[in-house]
């Protein structure tokens, strides 16, 4: 049987910390993100929430892999 790559844990981890994290520099982008939406969204556009999302994808699946192989069923 084939692995998909949605279900492989190292593509993901890579993914996550390149693309989820980009750019690295003054801190990385996903956490300004979450600082901003934590500390109350306030001037986010809808194009902020794109990004937010974009860069928050590789993160819930690896997330998502973590779930499921807790619960055996990957």
């Amino acid at each position: 049987m084939e692995k998909k790559f949605y279900n492989d844990w190292r593509i993901i981890l890579v993914a996550a910390l390149s693309f989820g994290l980009a750019p690295f520099v003054p801190e990385p982008h996903i956490w300004g993100k979450v600082k901003w939406i934590v500390g109350g969204a306030i001037g986010m556009k809808g194009m902020d929430w794109f990004d937010f999302l974009l860069h928050g994808i590789p993160w819930f699946m690896l997330i998502r892999i973590g779930i499921l192989k807790l619960l055996n069923r990957l």
